[in-house]
């Protein structure tokens, strides 16, 4: 089920000419624990773990998360088409690399605006400018597939 929302989001990022889109664990008040309608990251991965981050590029798709949550990040992960990226372990690259390493030339990285602080857009937004791209910020593409999939 998972692999299926990861290829209607892929084919909207295509559309929307979006490179890499984001998906946080957040809402709009950076709340530790975010209530059923900001589970965006969890309903695309389906992992369903507290604190993650999902990056999807078109040629792979990430969810970082920390150790608290590696075994059941890799049981929950298991054919979604989602790759675990184990934060602060060695040789695993930053969220900001990842999205560096897998944007093209003059690439957009895309995420909700409403649930990205300032200072981790900025990131994005430095990451992006390296490879002459840029943000977008005011779409929410995976609320997008997931109201088109619940039928509203």
């Amino acid at each position: 089920m998972t692999d299926e929302r990861l290829q209607k989001l892929r084919a909207l990022m295509e559309e929307k000419g979006v490179s890499v889109y984001i998906v946080p664990t957040a809402d709009y008040h950076e709340s530790e624990y975010v209530g059923e309608y900001f589970k965006e990251r969890a309903w695309l991965t389906g992992f369903s773990g507290s604190a993650g981050t999902a990056v999807v590029a078109m040629d792979e798709a990430a969810l970082y998360t920390d150790g608290r949550y590696f075994l059941q990040a890799e049981r929950e992960l298991m054919g979604s088409g989602f790759t675990l990226y184990r934060m602060g372990e060695k040789n695993v690259p930053s969220i900001e690399e990842f999205v560096r390493d897998h944007l093209p030339e003059g690439g957009v990285v895309g995420f909700d605006g409403r649930v990205m602080n300032a200072a981790a857009a900025d990131k994005f937004l430095a990451a992006a400018e390296e490879k002459g791209g840029s943000i977008a910020c005011g779409d929410d593409l995976v609320g997008e597939i997931w109201e088109d999939c619940r039928g509203r």
